[in-house]
């Protein structure tokens, strides 16, 4: 039986105990990355901390199903359907098309992604994948009278709905009803300032790369509606958590819901997972500001991911986070501090089962209270200071890497054999599990097998554990 969980539910504005729909099961949606761009490490601050969330219901017991799209067309430069599409800018500034845009920048986003000790999701659907079911939605909600066609578009008609502002108290409602008016470009065929477009034609721009055949004539998909669909076909007519940073609450998430309820006719989803932005000093990180700052830099620059990861995990998910290199410094001396002290225990002796019960049961209620990661890392201290033999220790880190995900004991045991993985290997390794999965997942097990004993070749053996795969040199 599932332990209780509980963490902030952006939909009730308060921390609740979390109850699946159907009991020990999670089927959980993240929103993924639109690939015009490298992901910089603000937007991997907001996967680290899904994947300790999703980590942590598995720690407590809960079986999690997790799905995840990729934006590789619809996503306009402004979140307010104006502007231009962020792939098709991508392709211009790099001469290159949509497509080889989308490929480039996903495979990159994944380095990073998998350098940081994430797990990939069970599902990973790019938006291209699925325009029929775009349309199939677009067209229950014009003949249920929730959307209509204006200017060559369809639009979500927003007075349609009892409330339209979910997740906002009565204040933030004003605030927000005044930056739509303040903000928004007018769009004379919308009927009221915050309908929102369901489906593009050639009415908006004539040298959109990607156009798809529709019953409104031939245009490409607007961006909210895609989570909503690539959800309803991997897990059904109901999700219990979807997650993604703040900036997604309004407008994404808010027309998630808007389109989701009215096609589906009840409540879709029960909680709502947000993390907060990354910092600087000049303030949120942003691509727009010119030099992405990404974990592969990091890298470049001599940090370790998982020193990130680190840096991450120490803060609560709810705060925002200010990055420096100074901090990152400090981070990165407290995380090989940590390996050296795991490096110097013993593998001999048995473990003491109570000792390890207690500290595990400590590190629980840690991360199942609002996904208290800092207070998680706490009891990891804790533990290694512990009047207990280093047996005991071991096993615990070992227990609480299946959510910290820091790998502790894999560098500890490189640190004592004086080993070292430069980071061209390290590259090459991430590359070829990435390769195998993908391989896997088409039911291809000869490449599969064959990229397994390629990497054992090199001296690098892998090994398929519930959190994923698992990687040390022999």
């Amino acid at each position: 039986m599932a332990h209780d969980f509980n963490f902030y539910n952006t939909l009730s504005r308060k921390v609740e105990n979390f109850v699946p729909k159907e009991a020990g099961k999670v089927a959980m949606y993240t929103c993924g990355p639109t690939v015009y761009h490298y992901a910089h490490i603000g937007n991997i601050r907001t996967y680290i901390m899904q994947d300790a969330l999703i980590k942590s219901l598995e720690y407590a017991g809960y079986d999690v199903k997790r799905v995840m799209n990729i934006t590789d067309v619809g996503h306009l430069s402004s979140d307010a359907d104006t502007g231009e599409d962020k792939m098709l800018a991508g392709a211009k500034r790099e001469h290159k098309t949509v497509m080889e845009i989308a490929k480039f920048y996903t495979d990159a986003f994944f380095v990073d992604f998998d350098a940081v000790g994430n797990k990939r999701p069970d599902v990973i659907e790019p938006a291209t994948n699925c325009i029929p079911e775009f349309i199939n939605m677009v067209q229950v909600l014009l003949d249920k009278g929730f959307a209509y066609v204006a200017g060559g578009n369809v639009y979500f008609d927003t007075s349609k709905l009892d409330d339209y502002y979910v997740f906002s108290s009565e204040v933030e409602k004003e605030q927000l009803q005044v930056g739509v008016r303040d903000d928004v470009e007018e769009d004379v065929n919308k009927k009221n300032k915050t309908d929102f477009v369901l489906w593009f034609t050639k009415s908006k721009f004539e040298d959109q790369a990607l156009k798809w055949d529709s019953p409104w004539g031939v245009g490409y998909p607007g961006w909210h509606i895609e989570c909503s669909c690539i959800s309803m076909k991997h897990l059904g007519e109901y999700i219990d958590i979807h997650c993604g940073g703040v900036d997604n609450i309004f407008p994404h998430h808010t027309n998630e819901i808007a389109q989701s309820e009215s096609f589906l006719g009840h409540k879709w989803c029960n909680y709502w997972f947000h993390s907060n932005h990354l910092n600087d000093r000049a303030g949120k990180m942003s691509k727009s500001k010119g030099a992405v700052l990404t974990v592969s830099v990091l890298k470049e620059k001599g940090y370790d991911p998982l020193a990130y990861r680190l840096f991450c995990l120490q803060s609560h998910y709810r705060k925002p986070l200010e990055f420096s290199f100074d901090a990152l410094d400090q981070v990165a001396a407290v995380y090989n501090k940590l390996v050296k002290r795991v490096s110097e225990l013993k593998e001999d002796g048995a473990v003491d089962e109570a000792v390890k019960a207690k500290f595990e049961a400590s590190f629980l209620d840690a991360v199942s209270s609002d996904l208290n990661t800092s207070m998680a890392i706490t009891v990891l201290y804790d533990a290694l200071k512990a009047d207990t033999n280093d047996a005991t220790k071991l096993a615990l880190v070992e227990s609480f890497d299946k959510v910290l995900s820091l790998d502790l004991i894999g560098h500890a045991k490189a640190l004592a054999e004086g080993v070292s993985v430069d980071p061209e290997l390290e590259a090459y390794i991430l590359d070829a599990i990435a390769r195998r999965t993908e391989a896997k997942k088409a039911k291809d097990f000869a490449t599969a097998d064959a990229i397994r004993d390629e990497l054992l070749a090199k001296g690098v053996e892998i090994k398929d554990t519930r959190e994923g795969v698992k990687w040390q040199l022999v």
